[in-house]
């Protein structure tokens, strides 16, 4: 699985919008990680942010 996969999972299971520090501690990657997918989720517009410095995938 790649980080992306494995933040969107997270993401998911935790069932509402988190923080990068959130999805650290249910994943145990390395937040330069999440940093990096959360980029390239955003860019793909997988994710929102209904919340300042949270997020969520995208319906």
């Amino acid at each position: 699985m790649s980080s992306k996969e494995d933040v969107l999972k997270a993401m998911r299971e935790a069932g509402k919008p988190v923080s990068a520090g959130e999805v650290e501690k249910l994943t145990g990657l390395d937040r330069k990680e999440i940093d990096k997918a959360f980029k390239e989720l955003k860019k793909e517009n997988a994710i929102t942010s209904p919340v300042r410095c949270k997020w969520e995938p995208a319906n």
